[in-house]
């Protein structure tokens, strides 16, 4: 980039860095005025279903729903603290400052999500089996990768997230919706590590997944959800719809055999795809938080009666076709062995076509 350059894009990034403490200002202060209201809430649910809950034997839910959210408040409360203290501890480290912050934010989101899911554990009899086993923490000797996941159900990027960092020991490099900004504690460790917002103001999509998978090292994962949404039957017939209204008949015509998963969008995949050549790719296919997909459902299932269940295989680079077309339709049939995966083990009660 050119003096002038660098200069015409100093203003633009100031008022970015103004926006951005503007946000996280706002959301701070209104997480700290939502903590003492949910804990009030907690004890009047307490009170007022005390006598029936105990009487029925009932499942207790405005008591677990309000007490996850309290401590969900407390514990972005407390990765803030923690976050503010690493970026003062790292303050003296000059040049490797910010690969240092870094992995202390990768520590830290590890630390948060792994609270976040022995909650989900104890209030909502949360159980997750994951098949085969992640293969443990295998530090900076491990290949990068791409983990393209199913996305449906209430939490499961951040149940994701946590399997990445923990069982895994991976660092998640993460496509995100810009709407998860409004979390305080999220936004300030998520931008410390690599990672990519959409929609990705000023440049398109696929650029800005390209330029996060080019920058894959060892141990690094860049976490993609190709259906771009949560799945939902009506979601689900949407996206056929669209893809009739714009002449791709074949594939519409095969989305709809899928009756469990939404049909990948390329753009994304096969921008990571190109960019990081020699990254093997995983594919995740998981059933059991189908049945959260909307606040009436998220109310009526939980504590969950079935438990999570996860699938993944890996597919090495040498495997992965070349030339988008090619691994256009190889993304759809790795899209289709998902769908088949989930009509054999998901629950009665999961959300299908």
């Amino acid at each position: 980039m050119t003096e002038a350059g660098v200069r015409r894009g100093r203003p633009a990034r100031a008022a970015r860095a103004v926006l951005t403490g503007l946000r996280r200002t706002a959301a701070t202060a209104l997480l700290l005025a939502l903590v003492p209201v949910t804990a009030a809430l907690l004890v009047a649910a307490g009170v007022l279903c005390a006598p029936v809950s105990l009487a029925t034997r009932g499942p207790w839910r405005p008591v677990r729903m309000l007490g996850f959210v309290l401590l969900y408040l407390l514990a972005d409360l407390a990765g803030l603290t923690a976050a503010a203290f690493l970026w003062a501890l790292r303050l003296p480290d000059g040049r490797d400052r910010a690969r240092r912050r870094a992995e202390d934010a990768f520590a830290l989101l590890e630390r948060l999500l792994r609270l976040m899911r022995r909650a989900g554990e104890r209030i909502f009899r949360l159980r997750v089996t994951v098949t085969p086993p992640p293969p443990g923490a295998s530090g900076g000797a491990a290949a990068p990768v791409l983990v393209f996941v199913r996305h449906a159900g209430v939490g499961d990027s951040f149940l994701l997230l946590q399997v990445l960092l923990g069982p895994a020991g991976l660092r998640p490099h993460t496509v995100l919706k810009r709407t998860l900004r409004a979390d305080p504690a999220l936004d300030v460790l998520v931008g410390r590590v690599p990672h990519c917002f959409l929609p990705a103001f000023g440049r398109r999509a696929e650029d800005a997944i390209g330029e996060l998978a080019a920058g894959l090292g060892p141990g690094d994962a860049l976490v993609i959800f190709p259906e771009g949404g949560n799945f939902t039957p009506r979601r689900r017939l949407r996206a056929i719809a669209s893809l009739r209204r714009r002449g791709l008949r074949r594939r519409a015509a095969r989305a709809e055999r899928m009756r469990h998963v939404l049909p990948p969008r390329d753009a994304g995949a096969l921008a990571a795809l190109a960019a990081a050549p020699a990254a093997d790719v995983v594919f995740v296919a998981h059933t059991g938080l189908d049945v959260l997909h909307s606040a009436r459902t998220v109310w009526d299932r939980l504590p969950l009666r079935e438990g999570v269940r996860a699938r993944w295989w890996r597919v090495p680079a040498s495997r992965v076709p070349s030339g988008d077309a090619a691994r256009s339709e190889w993304l759809l049939a790795q899209w289709a062995r998902v769908d088949r995966w989930i009509a054999d083990h998901a629950g009665p009660d999961a959300t299908h076509a």
